[in-house]
């Protein structure tokens, strides 16, 4: 398989993904003339929505630059690309879990959501850090006028995933707690992102 069709493959991955999450949405039920408290009662599934919406954003930024920094790709990156979607198409069920659990305020409920929230985002970091230690064994992948993955962020993904990890030990004695740990390891891959994103451009100015 080439790159382009590796690469339009999964922007169709995450195009649908995000449609799927938009598509929980529903019209709540209300009797006429209290429609705002109607939707003000919706909060956790804008909040959950939110959340997930920019989480998928940053994955489908990081997967432009990861595949953008390539010049040629092999069978083996192609399969770690195929479980990399896997991961990530399992988002919609876990946020889903999250947006109803608040909804209903039980505290066991949404220990068990914000858990299974953290592990599907926990075996999605896995994931990357296949990806980027294979494509650190093989920088003659790399395009020329990239750069070539430094020590520093090929640890990014083992930061994410002792996150995601700690987020769902944490869990069971807080929700608070894990709640906080699983938004700062979303946070902390859209900074990822940002050390991949700045030195493709500070590599191709020296290239220059």
């Amino acid at each position: 398989m080439s790159k382009a069709r590796l690469e339009a493959f999964s922007d169709g991955v995450f195009a649908i993904l995000i449609t799927i999450l938009v598509l929980e949405f529903h019209v709540p039920e209300y009797h006429q003339g209290h429609l705002a408290m109607a939707l003000i009662h919706q909060w956790p599934e804008f909040l959950a929505y939110s959340v997930s919406y920019f989480y998928v954003g940053t994955l489908w930024l990081f997967h432009h630059d990861y595949f953008a920094s390539l010049k040629v790709i092999d069978r083996k990156l192609n399969l770690i690309n195929l479980l990399s979607m896997f991961s990530i198409t399992l988002l919609d069920y876990p946020m889903s879990l999250v947006a109803t659990a608040l909804a209903e305020r039980n505290a066991a409920d949404i220990r068990v959501a914000f858990m299974i929230y953290s592990a599907v985002a926990f075996f999605i970091s896995a994931v990357y850090i296949l990806m980027y230690r294979y494509l650190y064994n093989h920088q003659d992948m790399m395009d020329e006028k990239h750069f070539v993955f430094d020590k520093s962020i090929k640890l990014d993904p083992i930061r994410s995933v002792t996150l995601y990890g700690l987020a769902i030990i944490t869990s069971i004695w807080s929700n608070w707690v894990g709640g906080f740990l699983l938004l700062a390891g979303i946070t902390f891959h859209f900074i990822a992102y940002l050390h991949l994103s700045r030195n493709r451009r500070q590599d191709a100015a020296v290239e220059e």
